[in-house]
């Protein structure tokens, strides 16, 4: 079964083709040419069906399914923000650096060396048959500080419930286990089962 997903995002695509070994997935941006989604929803379930529905409408072609990713941290001490904007969080053009370092100020900023805080996944999946919607959840706590040089975007501040290190330095093995987008792929799985 092939899965297009409806992202460009290097690690987002590396990530989901490591947890969905049991299907070829494929960015979109190798079946067509790369167009801006306005994600204007309120929530990530919304932003994750906008991707989904503008990727199945731009390929065109009824028997394909897509899945596609909205996901991001929420930190306590920061009313839950950056949230549906943690991948525009320093900006409209910033890159995952500039947001590690932005959210890493933003926690400095309150006077704190951490917070509670959690990350939210989740997936949409389209196809002929209709539009389905998981989610996924990993909870811990957000420093002040990077540390760790594996994964992307905001694991080097995040450690998970129950471990003594960041996600910046846990193997992959182990993030398979408790992540939000294992999680709530684990969930799309026996979705796309049943298709």
């Amino acid at each position: 079964m092939k899965l297009v997903l409806a992202t460009s995002n290097k690690g987002k695509v590396r990530e989901i083709k490591a947890l969905c070994e049991e299907y070829e997935v494929i960015p979109y941006s190798e079946l067509i040419e790369e167009f801006e989604i306005i994600e204007d929803g309120g929530t990530f379930k919304e932003n994750a069906l906008i991707k989904a529905r503008a990727v199945f409408k731009a390929l065109d072609d009824k028997d394909v399914i897509v899945l596609a990713d909205d996901s991001g941290i929420s930190v306590d001490i920061l009313e839950g923000k950056p949230g549906i904007y943690s991948a525009r969080h320093a900006g409209p053009d910033a890159n995952d650096k500039d947001n590690l370092y932005k959210l890493i100020e933003d926690i400095k900023a309150k006077g704190v060396e951490s917070s509670p805080a959690h990350y939210t996944a989740a997936i949409a999946i389209i196809t002929k048959k209709g539009e389905q919607c998981v989610h996924g959840w990993m909870h811990g706590t957000a420093l002040d500080k990077a540390v760790g040089d594996f994964g992307f975007g905001y694991d080097p501040m995040f450690i998970p419930l129950g471990y003594d290190k960041t996600l910046g330095e846990l193997d992959d093995e182990t993030k398979k286990k408790l992540s939000h987008r294992a999680k709530a792929l684990s969930l799309a799985k026996k979705i796309l089962k049943s298709l």
